[in-house]
């Protein structure tokens, strides 16, 4: 599919992460607006709650009658709830309507805002967060570490999507600031653990899948089914304390090491934007289960980095990935987390695990491109990293590359600030 022209003359750029083709849902505050919905287009923002009255119509067809209005909210919450056939007539409708040539120009133009005058927000409530350890490489480098190369692989890893459940009251939107977390901490030389700032500050590069619409307790889902449920991806870094997770994973995995911090960029990019992009699944090292196996192309062929910028000094890319790298799908992780009977609610997050590529230059933790701190990184100026200092900037940057056009996300970005006070 070609670059589609919009009325909206910054969406054609070509560098521009928002073209018509994209149209990602986010939340913004700007001077005597105060929490709205918006839609990214080029440099600017669509206030959709301001041109709710504009954009209605289009959603009635979609909507079964005494439904609740979708665009009301203060978040998409309640618009992902609405399900898959309100978020095709919403998005046909604002194809139509932002053209180039489109006759609803006069009417939506008063309703733009400037993206640099805008404030982003969090874009959806967080109703639950799970992470997921589905990057291939990445867990076969961690094992490697820790294990030697003949054991890297968990016995069930090439069978089962392995995950935990995270905090959702910590994820944050990009430019967020991040305190350096305490927790308990243990030398190998040590007789027993202390208690201080974590020194093994590290980031994890993810993408984020969001669940739109819900499913019943009891009631476990098709991978295909699960398809459907997602409304949509973010980037996400899922912060992590490696000395503390080493000192407190067994036996019942991450727990503080993951719970302080978990940023993710400011738009939703939705599935329906991300189709032209899709692709097959890597080779099988073991057959999955039935209820794994995925018949359609449910990975993404997106081009992932991450820089890295100390307090004082220029920011350097020190990884560039993709996130077809992974090894489940979305769709497999979340019918594997319903597979049991839990239920799935609209705005649960489900992050991917991290994502590296074949060599250190496309992996996806400091952990992995460090070797554990054996080998530290070079920034420009000099400087040198094994682990996350205080001051330094972590940005994840990620785009699907079109016939003349990119799907993009926004930045993920975080700066580390100094931890608290010890308590006494």
């Amino acid at each position: 599919m070609p670059l589609m022209r919009s009325w909206v003359v910054s969406a054609n750029a070509a560098e521009t992460d928002f073209p018509l083709n994209n149209l990602p849902h986010g939340v913004f505050s700007a001077p005597g607006r105060r929490h709205h919905l918006g839609i990214a287009i080029g440099a600017m923002i669509l206030d959709v709650t301001a041109a709710a009255p504009v954009l209605a119509p289009a959603l009635r067809g979609a909507l079964p009658d005494g439904a609740a209005d979708p665009l009301a909210g203060p978040d998409w919450n309640a618009f992902m709830a609405a399900g898959p056939a309100v978020w095709a007539a919403f998005r046909a409708a604002l194809q139509t309507m932002l053209a180039e040539g489109a006759a609803a120009r006069e009417a939506l133009a008063p309703h733009l805002v400037q993206m640099s005058e805008a404030r982003l927000h969090l874009p959806f409530t967080v109703a639950e967060y799970t992470d997921f350890y589905a990057g291939r490489q990445h867990a076969f480098n961690v094992g490697t570490m820790f294990r030697g190369p003949e054991n890297a692989l968990p016995p069930n890893w090439l069978h089962i999507p392995i995950g935990y459940n995270g905090r959702a009251s910590t994820v944050v939107v990009s430019g967020t600031d991040i305190r350096r977390p305490l927790g308990q901490t243990k030398a190998a030389d040590a007789d027993a653990p202390t208690f201080g700032p974590s020194r093994r500050l590290d980031i994890e590069l993810e993408m984020g899948a969001i669940v739109g619409t819900p499913s019943a307790m009891g009631s476990p889902v098709t991978v295909a089914e699960a398809a459907q449920m997602i409304f949509g991806y973010v980037l996400l870094n899922d912060w992590s304390a490696r000395d503390i997770q080493a000192w407190e994973y067994q036996p019942l995995g991450p727990f503080q090491a993951k719970a302080f911090g978990t940023t993710i960029s400011p738009w939703i990019v939705s599935r329906l934007a991300l189709a032209p992009f899709a692709v097959g699944a890597p080779p099988r090292e073991k057959p999955l289960l039935p209820y794994l196996r995925d018949d359609g192309p449910g990975h993404y062929d997106i081009a992932l980095s991450v820089e890295m910028a100390g307090a004082s000094g220029p920011s350097a890319t020190i990884s560039r990935t993709n996130a077809r790298e992974l090894y489940y799908s979305a769709a497999q992780q979340l019918a594997h987390h319903a597979s049991s009977g839990c239920a799935m609610r609209t705005g649960d997050l489900l992050g991917s695990g991290t994502i590296s590529g074949p060599t250190r230059e496309s992996y996806g933790s400091l952990l992995e491109m460090t070797w554990g701190g054996r080998d530290p990184i070079e920034l420009p100026g000099g400087a040198r990293r094994t682990f996350i200092e205080d001051g330094d900037t972590l940005t994840l940057k990620g785009h699907a590359e079109g016939d003349g056009y990119r799907i993009g996300f926004g930045e993920c970005r975080g700066t580390i600030r100094p931890a608290p006070d010890v308590p006494s």
